[in-house]
């Protein structure tokens, strides 16, 4: 007969390796239908490309990980939603999402269980600004950081132009009209006129008026701040009308896929931002960022784009943080994110602590003429990079944060 102290050892180790064989989740929202659908393979691309790598190299403290995915549309209370769904699954982290009001409203309920969010693809000032909390971590560039190194850009090579704005109606529309029309001087809205489109429900029409007013005005730029399917119809649309052969089209935030669903024909010429791109390992001479590009090419035959790496770049930081803290507890790998530096995917960059916005270079790119593009492998090679800033030089200043939370009551230190 055993003893009670063996028996009692038994039930234990059996819980622990019953433990040690349960994967650790990770729960990824991302848009599988919807306008921002391409944006959403991506994301699962390059989520999915982490797990592995972290999988193969024996995984997280002795365990495997296993990436859930639910579809949010791109819809913030569906986004909502699933974050009690993977929570309910056990998820120790989730990430993702296709626009700022997911993120705000993801981010909010996540922190309200005590689980960390990451958002992807949410430039809004206030995801890390007004809004900002101490559960969630923003790895991609906010408005301010694109409107800065477009406006120093357009200032040097397009200095006193007059503007016109074509901007979504919700938080990153505003945000960041706002920031761009304070990094280009471009306030007096007399002068620089504008249009709105609803965040949803927009259609042919509301995008043609819109793009039929700024051809009305005396601009030399035109500024679409759209993404996802309002930002490729609204091109396409400009496209038409010729808009740019007598304007400098801007979209603030570009992504590969926009250029591939436009077209890039549509899209020739056209300025944005990008965090990264597939050259920018290169560029940067990141050994690790060139192994990610070559894995990706191997695996889908087609260049990662920012999309891709945001989502790889998230589950690494996040593991390794977990791996630095040695268990999952919120709090511990917060404290083990907070100011980390890191190079990964590019040159070095850093979670600062103050606001949880991810530091890092920010690039003003231009679509390349389609027929330089059609000459490539993949005819993928959309982008240039035009210019370049610093992530220091790009991101808001301790107290330019301070103002922005106490403007919106807030307290100037995350909660």
């Amino acid at each position: 007969m055993l003893r009670p102290t063996l028996v009692i050892a038994l039930i234990v180790f059996t819980l622990q390796s019953a433990h040690a064989s349960e994967p650790i989740r990770l729960g990824l929202n991302y848009p599988s239908t919807g306008n921002y659908k391409s944006e959403g393979l991506e994301l699962r691309r390059g989520a999915l490309l982490a797990v592995d790598q972290i999988n193969q190299d024996g995984g997280l403290l002795g365990r495997r990980l296993e990436l859930v995915s639910l579809n949010s549309a791109a819809r913030a209370e569906k986004a909502r939603a699933n974050v009690d769904r993977f929570a309910n699954q056990g998820a120790a982290m989730i990430f993702g999402g296709a626009n700022s009001e997911e993120a705000l409203s993801a981010g909010q309920r996540a922190r309200e269980l005590g689980l960390l969010y990451f958002p992807t693809l949410g430039y809004a000032n206030e995801i890390t600004g007004r809004d900002g909390h101490r559960h969630l971590f923003r790895e991609s560039n906010s408005a301010w950081m694109s409107a800065r190194v477009l406006g120093e850009y357009l200032s040097w090579h397009m200095p006193n132009r007059r503007y016109h704005y074509i901007s979504l109606d919700d938080a990153w529309g505003h945000s960041m009209e706002q920031a761009l029309r304070e990094a280009t001087k471009s306030r007096d809205r007399a002068r620089h006129g504008y249009s709105k489109i609803a965040a949803r429900g927009a259609r042919r029409d509301d995008y043609l008026s819109a793009l039929q007013k700024a051809a009305a005005s005396d601009a030399d730029v035109l500024v679409i701040v759209l993404l996802g399917q309002d930002l490729v119809q609204t091109m396409r649309l400009a496209h038409t009308l010729e808009l740019g052969k007598r304007m400098q089209i801007i979209a603030p935030n570009l992504t590969q896929s926009i250029v591939e669903q436009a077209g890039p024909l549509v899209m020739e010429n056209v300025i944005g931002t990008e965090a990264w791109t597939w050259r920018v390992p290169q560029r940067e001479k990141s050994e690790t960022g060139q192994a990610f590009v070559e894995r990706y090419i191997a695996l889908h035959q087609a260049y990662p784009g920012s999309t891709a790496a945001s989502a790889y770049g998230i589950v690494r930081q996040w593991a390794d943080a977990v791996g630095r803290a040695g268990r999952l507890d919120s709090e511990a790998v917060i404290a083990e994110l907070e100011n980390h530096r890191y190079s990964l995917l590019k040159d070095e960059q850093y979670w600062r602590d103050f606001d949880h916005q991810n530091v890092q270079s920010i690039y003003a790119v231009k679509v390349r003429d389609r027929s330089e593009i059609m000459q490539d492998r993949f005819k993928q090679d959309y982008f240039e990079i035009v210019h370049r800033l610093s992530g220091e030089q790009a991101a808001p200043s301790l107290t330019e944060w301070q103002e922005e939370r106490r403007a919106g009551g807030q307290p100037t230190r995350l909660q």
